[in-house]
């Protein structure tokens, strides 16, 4: 199985290297593009599963025909594959959240009905329940990946190969300060992003067994290096902030000609700048090592919120992308969710998410820690509010509305009905629940 994931190609011979003052302004001017608030995209990751026995892995044969098969479909979305042989769906910057979602489960049609043919189904899980992880995928990036991540535990085969995510991508706002500003939404993001990982958890199985997560997924990230999937100093502005992050993080390695790449420990990106060695970093080196960085709110010109575990359901997943749209993109929304989630920055403490007590409790508590639940309760109400005003349709507002009255209204969260599925078909000696896939 191939891969389309973009960094996979050497830096060009005969590029200019890059020096220290041009990184640092380059970061901050290409990962914080500010204007107002207009474009929405989605990226979609699905585990892939056989329709009658999903708890089997799939061979490797079969999952090969399913990218080949579904790779001759024409996609609105860009379609790569991860390394343990995840489906993703990258949506096209939309113009509107209706048309993010329209082009989107136009393109999830033909990929279940392509894959269906090959009886195999998408299935929304955040992480694979059943299967311990298997990469399938043998790229450079890959072999590298697994090296540096292995040094810190187990977790980073797990991400690589098990996990799935909703990922909302946003324009990163205003110059201006106010509800729609950078400085504003980029805080937001952080503190938004636990109440996202508490409603949306859906990943409390693994390895055949219930964890004691509600969002497993989350935990696993946490549980990653931590100076790669840290949130950046929340005492610097956004730019400063990001440009340190991005040059005191180590690179995970340094693409050449020959293989394996070479994985040096330790050596940040401005440490590599300064020696030069074992040659010289270009640019394209820089925006590539960014790709290699897994902070919850990623900056990339736009918001990359990367903290939503992956949604049961056909249409699960629009749930996450209208309300976060709705409470980011509408003025009034913004305003009000942001006095909403502020006091929850005293329960986060001063350790950087994903690794502090707020989104810890996220992941394990769900909406039955009584904060999150309650600061839950008024973001959907914020965002069904908004949602008139943004356009979207009886449909979306109907699944917005169906949802919040199934999980936050109560208490719940998607993992709480797939714990207890789950939980009943062990004991009922049934491995398969059919329900919960697609």
């Amino acid at each position: 199985m191939s891969s389309d994931t973009p960094g996979n190609h050497r830096p060009p011979e005969q590029a200019t290297p890059i020096g220290e003052g041009e990184a640092e302004d380059l970061l901050r001017c290409i990962c914080f593009k500010t204007g107002p608030p207009r474009i929405v995209g989605v990226e979609l990751e699905w585990l892939l599963h056989d329709r009658e026995q999903p708890h089997l892995p799939v061979p490797h044969h079969r999952l090969e025909a399913a990218a080949t098969a579904v790779r001759a479909l024409p996609l609105n979305a860009a379609l790569t594959f991860e390394p343990g042989g995840q489906l993703e769906l990258s949506s096209r910057p939309a113009e509107s959240l209706m048309a993010c979602i329209n082009d989107t489960a136009a393109d999830l049609v033909a990929v279940r009905d392509t894959l269906g043919r090959l009886d195999l189904a998408p299935a929304g899980f955040g992480v694979d329940p059943w299967n311990p992880p298997r990469r399938l995928l043998r790229r450079p990036r890959y072999d590298a990946m697994e090296l540096v991540l292995d040094r810190s535990g187990p977790a980073g085969r797990a991400m690589m190969c098990t996990t799935a995510s909703v990922q909302v991508c946003l324009d990163a706002g205003e110059e201006e300060p106010g509800p729609l500003g950078y400085g504003r939404r980029w805080q937001l993001a952080h503190l938004l992003g636990a109440v996202l990982v508490a409603a949306f958890a859906n990943s409390p199985f693994r390895l055949g067994r219930p964890t004691e997560w509600r969002s497993t997924r989350q935990s696993l990230w946490a549980d990653l290096d931590p100076l790669r999937t840290l949130a950046p100093p929340a005492q610097l502005p956004p730019r400063d902030a990001w440009a340190a992050y991005v040059l005191d993080t180590p690179v995970m390695c340094i693409r050449g000609d020959e293989e394996p790449w070479a994985v040096p420990e330790g050596l940040t990106f401005r440490d590599w700048i300064r020696r030069g060695e074992p040659r010289r970093p270009v640019r394209d080196d820089l925006e590539f090592h960014i790709t290699t960085l897994f902070p919850p709110v990623r900056p990339r010109g736009h918001l990359e919120l990367r903290m939503i575990d992956a949604q049961p359901g056909d249409d699960g997943w629009l749930v996450p992308l209208a309300v976060t749209t709705a409470l980011f993109d509408d003025p009034e929304a913004a305003e009000t969710v942001y006095r909403t989630v502020k006091p929850l920055a005293e329960t986060a403490g001063p350790l950087a998410a994903p690794r502090n007590p707020l989104w810890a409790a996220a992941a394990r508590d769900g909406l039955t820690d009584p904060e999150l639940r309650a600061a839950a309760v008024t973001c959907f109400e914020l965002a069904l509010e908004a949602l008139p005003r943004m356009g979207a349709t009886e449909a979306v507002r109907d699944a917005v509305a169906g949802f919040r009255d199934r999980y936050v209204a109560r208490g719940r969260c998607p993992a709480d009905d797939l714990r207890e599925l789950l939980t009943t078909d062990r004991r009922h000696g049934s491995a398969h629940p059919k329900g919960t896939l697609s």
